[in-house]
């Protein structure tokens, strides 16, 4: 749980290979139904230029591609590795490009929308990467956020025990890496969500903050404008 950049890359580098079949399994499919709400939220503004940030195999940045210029950026070389072969994908620099998200080799406000779906858990610095996020997005654009939360409401406890035993279990005998799942289960535990998180953005420079709960609140979908 430290959150060292290094681990997180290595340990992300490791399961590269198996990463979007368990995202599939250990959501039971609900992963889709996630990042199209984001998609369709995206195409709402038909934004110019589209940033998705911790990319990973590219699912998200490739739902763009049909009517923006879409940048996907990651710092695990292996994800992007197989994002760029996906059907769709460009193995161009400008499409695909590697980078810490503390520290973007972009220029302030060149950016019409920035996504993160699934990565700003593993931020090492959580407030450095929404102010280093919100300062390449250009004034009255907007920050998506799509991340796991803590289940809240009546199925709860049920979708509480999923997210703290099946990952870790799942995750070993697929991925074959016993670390990577058992990290998920903890960091989710831990993360600033909801309401914190949507101060966290506020205090980084965005207003019009707004969280929508996803299936039973087991993910969340955070959206503000940068001022």
């Amino acid at each position: 749980m430290s959150k060292r950049s290094h681990e997180i890359r290595s340990m992300f580098g490791r399961i590269a290979h198996r990463y979007d079949l368990l995202n599939r399994l250990l959501s039971l499919g609900q992963d889709i139904r996630w990042r199209r709400l984001v998609e369709q939220r995206i195409a709402a503004l038909g934004p110019n230029r589209v940033l998705d940030m911790c990319t990973g195999t590219g699912d998200l940045a490739l739902s763009y591609a049909g009517s923006t210029e879409v940048y996907g950026s990651d710092f695990c070389l292996p994800m992007l590795a197989l994002a760029a072969r996906k059907p769709g994908g460009r193995a161009d620099t400008n499409a695909w490009f590697a980078a810490d998200a503390l520290r973007l080799p972009i220029a302030g406000g060149s950016m019409d929308a920035v996504t993160v779906a699934f990565g700003i858990r593993n931020f090492e610095d959580l407030d450095a990467g929404l102010k280093e996020l919100a300062r390449v997005t250009r004034s009255g654009g907007r920050l998506l956020v799509l991340e796991f939360s803590r289940p809240r409401g009546v199925v709860a406890p049920l979708l509480r025990w999923w997210v703290r035993n099946v990952p870790p279990m799942v995750g070993r005998v697929v991925s074959g890496d016993p670390e990577a799942y058992s990290y998920l289960t903890a960091s989710v535990e831990s993360f600033p969500d909801g309401e914190t998180l949507c101060g966290m953005m506020r205090s980084a420079g965005m207003a019009e903050v707004e969280a929508l709960q996803l299936t039973g609140g087991v993910a969340t979908l955070y959206d503000g404008v940068v001022g």
